[in-house]
């Protein structure tokens, strides 16, 4: 008798006599299955997080809450769960949820919870825990038999701690977490208990020539003293438009460039820090030193014409400071920013975001953010008259910090006097440079990307906004092209005065940079009394401080062929260096989020990083950037750049709708949603005979790449995409509302550009003929000789190319950055993976091995590379590391998933690999999808989180397939949907053999 028999025969005789008469014997059977056969072990909830960070000392007042389930066994899914928040960990250890108890709910598809307990107030800590039931979908395979997990059975009532608990049927278990916490942060103004926005009181210049003098940056201190020891200390502080706190000498956390960039009229991001370990009872001292940032930029004319200073919140730097300390006998302390603080200037005489900054170390004035520092001569702060209402928790985007460092890999000298300092790769961030000169020794360091022939610096490609070279105004005056008072050329470079007292360290603090090679130059001595001295730098003198937004890392790919790996290392780096806050297009001379480049790599980027508090962010930059009609823009915050349309706009939606499938952030879908409608009904309003005739296309394509045909079909995507949101927040009037309007379109755009008997789209251009596939504008029965024509504009020879980039015979890519991932994943979708990868391994012009050959270490802006115009460092043509996971390694989060519940695992094989290794860490854990090859076999390692199913998608059509050395019908928990090619899987470790004819 199996047990699932006896179960089923209990079940059958319950309430009746045969229970009474019979029950020892029952529950000798029952032991016995029991102890014969796998249990399904109880799935243990892990990595609980409270707006995706685990135990935040800063949160929101209704805070999101998740977390995983962990199990070794096959088929594991959560039925329900259960949340205890309770006031003290004393309270939840007893099981009482005096701040909430959701009782059992029956587990939904996305894993987040959002708080629905008693209201929270400002510096309230909650202690939390999850109890989780889970149950096998199916049953467990052969090797991997799960462990009993005694404990207390549940009990219904709200007192219960039960650790682990299984029924050892093969059905129902529960098992609980272990305890974590949050920490409310300050979330309306009146929380903020008094505090106020401060600033030097210098006011701005009135004239653009005036920005570009020495306006040293403020520094301003704080003594106070604390009668009592110290339990706790929470220091909330945010700076406009950078910030560096300090307490009692020591640097407070290890946040760099805060606060982040955002529309700082409507949402500004403070920072939480611990403290308690650096204050003291008696005598203390906080210190914030503040730079111009985003907040003051300088009235560059970028391009010779725009300042965006003209389209963002612009003002004099300020902070505003709350302190608040617990001491042991239940009373608090509070410091906050008020007019009793003082401030002096601080020995960085000039700093911009673009342009760098200059140190005066010799003016530093040390001890000043100490007890007792004789601060006589320091006058007292400006009040300023600021709202305290866009001020929010940095809780979900995850802050700017230092990653590891970079050493220099070689230094020459090109020219007596200069140094060129590699450090082998293309970063963002800036030196640390150790130096041992007399004091007034001037020594400066210029950025680039590039060197020249000579082996001198080229700054040309890094150089902001253009800025190159003179114009002549009307009244015959010369000027920069940057405008008044700007300089001739406006390359990234630092400046530095020695303080002369024995080694010192220089870090640049309120700016970053973009480059690989760095200038020393030791300047002429301005001092009359003092003689040159020249600067000589060893290796170990510098290193590279690479700076980003700290995202974790979450795929990893790698295959036989080390030239992928190659362009998976160089496209993983050039992600990294473009975001510091926002996604940029490049990280020196624009530094701006553009849209269409987001677009065109979002799932390279979610497929390799935790993207998921970044994008929200990025998302509610976009609403925040919305014009008053509704209308969103090219860029996020909005620096007045509106030209390039729906492919730009439509990063809005389209992140919504990703960070929803792998994620499942729900609230964010509701929460935005509107402004996506609102954006969209307005472009809705603006079609001429059905097409949308404004806007810009395939970016840098190497054929002809704008016009109707392309903006109307990104229309048409978008179009159906924010139905489908509709969809999933319950407005089904307005999802059949747009699609209808997306059907309308489609017929205006088949009308007007596809020959449907060919198949030719337009021109027939690579850019024409995979937009319409992959943005959908093709009809269904289109589609088929679409795709044939793609293929054989692939397979053409391009007819231009610039001189020195001749293209050479073979398949290869004319597509900018929205092409060129619409190619790659069409090939691939329609069995043509074998040019795709010709495409992908290609090393002449234009390719990614093309720019490995010239030396690349970040992706180029433009396939033919560029030594004056255009960035060495830009992600929009990375959309090749989403190739790599979804097609060779075959890890695909399903169009229709959840929170990366649904999953395809689809490898494809190609003749010229052996073997690729692929993995992704969603929300829901690790996906693996490894495959090997031989003669006459192909191996198949997968893994699939608990909480997830997963389609496989056979690479061939098999002579046989076995798991583990089974047949597939003879393996439980595996469902065959098309024998010989499609399975559906459920959580678990499986190795598939497929022998091969």
């Amino acid at each position: 008798m199996s047990c699932t028999t006896v179960r089923r025969s209990a079940m059958s005789f319950r309430g009746g006599n045969w229970a009474a008469k019979n029950i020892g014997a029952f529950v000798l059977i029952v032991m016995a299955c029991v102890f014969a056969a796998p249990s399904i072990q109880a799935a243990t909830p892990i990595d609980l997080r409270c707006d995706g960070n685990t135990n935040p000392i800063a949160t929101t007042a209704t805070p999101t809450l998740s977390w995983r389930i962990e199990s070794t066994d096959r088929a594991i899914k959560q039925s329900a769960w259960r949340v205890l928040v309770s006031s003290t960990a004393e309270l939840l250890r007893e099981g009482k949820g005096d701040l909430w108890d959701s009782g059992r709910l029956t587990a939904t598809r996305s894993p987040q919870v959002v708080y629905e307990g008693k209201p929270l107030t400002a510096g309230q800590t909650c202690h939390w825990r999850v109890c989780s039931w889970t149950k096998g979908e199916g049953v467990i395979g052969e090797g991997v038999i799960g462990k009993q997990v005694t404990g207390d059975r549940a009990t219904g009532d709200s007192n219960r701690n039960t650790e682990g608990s299984s029924d050892g049927l093969g059905g129902e278990t529960e098992s609980w977490s272990e305890f974590a916490f949050w920490e409310v942060a300050p979330n309306v103004p009146s929380q903020w208990r008094g505090a106020q926005w401060i600033d030097d009181g210098k006011p701005l210049p009135t004239d653009d020539a005036a920005f570009y003098e020495n306006d040293p940056a403020p520094r301003m201190r704080h003594e106070f003293s604390l009668e009592k020891p110290v339990v706790k200390a929470r220091l909330h502080v945010a700076g406009l438009g950078y910030f560096a706190a300090s307490l009692n000498g020591a640097h407070v956390g290890d946040h760099e460039l805060d606060s982040v960039w955002t529309a700082f009229d409507k949402r500004i991001l403070y920072s939480t820090f611990d403290v308690s370990d650096q204050l003291q009872q008696g005598d203390n001292c906080l210190g914030v030193e503040l730079g111009n940032g985003w907040f003051n930029p300088l009235p560059l004319r970028m391009w010779g014409h725009r300042n965006i200073r003209g389209s963002i919140e612009t003002g004099r730097p300020r902070a505003i400071v709350c302190l608040v300390v617990d001491h042991a006998d239940g009373t608090q302390s509070t410091i906050t920013t008020n007019e009793n603080w003082k401030f002096a200037e601080g020995p960085t005489l000039f700093n911009s975001v673009y342009l760098g900054e200059v140190l005066d170390a010799r003016l530093d004035q040390p001890g000043w953010d100490t007890p007792q520092f004789d601060a006589t001569d320091w006058s007292p702060v400006h009040l300023v008259d600021a709202s305290l209402e866009p001020l929010q928790p940095l809780t979900t985007t995850p802050p700017i910090r230092a990653g590891v460092v970079i050493d220099a890999v070689a230094i020459t000298e090109p020219a007596p006097g200069i140094q060129i300092v590699d450090f082998g790769q293309n970063f963002t961030g800036v030196p640390e440079i150790s130096l041992d000169a007399p004091a007034g020794t001037e020594v400066q360091f210029r950025f680039g990307e590039l060197l020249y022939p000579d082996g001198t610096l080229n700054p040309m490609t890094s150089v902001c906004g253009q800025i190159k070279g003179t114009r002549k105004m009307d009244d015959g005056t010369i000027i920069s092209k940057g405008g008044p008072g700007a300089p001739e050329f406006a390359w990234q470079s630092d400046r530095y005065t020695c303080r002369g007292d024995g080694p010192e360290t220089y870090r640049p603090k309120f700016t970053f940079h973009g480059f690989r090679f760095m200038e020393v130059t030791s300047l002429p001595s301005a001092d009359e009394s003092s003689s040159d001295v020249r600067v000589a730098l060893s290796i170990e003198d510098v290193k590279g401080i690479p700076l980003r937004s700290d995202v974790t890392s979450t795929g990893e790919f790698s295959c036989s062929n080390d030239r992928l790996n190659a362009i998976q290392e160089m496209t993983r780096n050039t992600f990294l260096a473009n975001i510091v806050g926002v996604q940029s297009h490049c990280p020196h001379r624009e530094r701006f989020g553009y849209g269409g480049d987001i677009a065109a790599t979002s799932e390279a980027f979610l497929m390799n990083f935790d993207m998921a508090g970044f994008y929200a962010k990025t998302v509610r930059d976009w609403a925040d950037a919305a014009r008053p009609d509704g209308n969103l823009t090219d860029t996020a915050p909005f620096v007045g750049i509106h030209y390039c349309g729906v492919g730009w706009a439509m990063a809005h939606p389209l992140l919504l709708e990703q960070l929803y499938q792998h994620y499942g952030n729900e609230s964010l879908v509701e929460e935005q949603l509107p402004v996506a409608i609102r954006w969209l009904e307005l472009e809705n309003s603006k079609r001429k005979d059905g097409l949308v005739t404004k806007g810009l296309g395939d970016h840098e394509a190497l054929s002809r790449s704008g016009g109707p045909v392309i903006t109307t079909a990104m229309f048409i995507d978008t179009a159906r995409r924010v139905a489908r949101l509709s969809r999933v927040v319950g407005r089904e009037s307005d999802a059949d509302r747009f699609e209808a309007m997306a059907d309308d379109a489609t017929t205006a755009w088949a009308d007007s550009f596809l020959d449907a008997p060919s198949g030719k789209v337009d021109d027939g251009s690579q850019t024409r003929q995979s937009l319409a596939l992959g943005f959908g504008a093709a009809p269904m029965t289109s589609r088929p000789a679409i795709f044939e024509q793609m293929v054989s504009a692939i397979q053409t020879p391009a007819l231009a190319s610039k001189p020195g980039t001749e293209v050479t015979a073979g398949p290869h890519l004319t597509t900018g950055i929205f092409g060129t991932r619409m190619v790659m994943e069409e090939l691939s979708e329609n069995g043509r993976t074998d040019l795709a990868y010709e495409l992908a391994n290609r090393d002449s012009f234009p390719s990614w091995g093309w720019m490995l050959k010239n030396d690349a270490t970040t992706l180029w802006e433009h396939w033919a590379g560029s030594d004056g115009t255009f960035s060495n460092n830009h992600p929009m043509l990375g959309s090749v590391s989403a190739w790599f996971f979804r097609w060779l390694g075959g890890i695909q989060i399903s169009p229709d998933a959840v929170a990366a519940d649904r999953l395809v695992i689809c490898p494809h094989v190609v003749p010229d690999l052996e073997w690729v290794k692929c993995s992704h860490n969603t929300v829901r854990g690790l996906v693996v999808s490894n495959w090997t090859t031989t003669a006459d076999t192909i191996s198949l390692d997968i893994t699939i989180p608990p909480d997830a199913t997963a389609e496989v998608v056979f690479p061939v059509h098999a002579r046989s397939i076995s798991e583990r050395g089974k047949r597939l019908d003879e393996v439980d928990g595996i469902k065959v949907l098309t024998p010989g090619r499609r399975v559906e899987i459920g959580s678990g470790q499986y190795r598939f053999e497929l022998a091969l004819d």
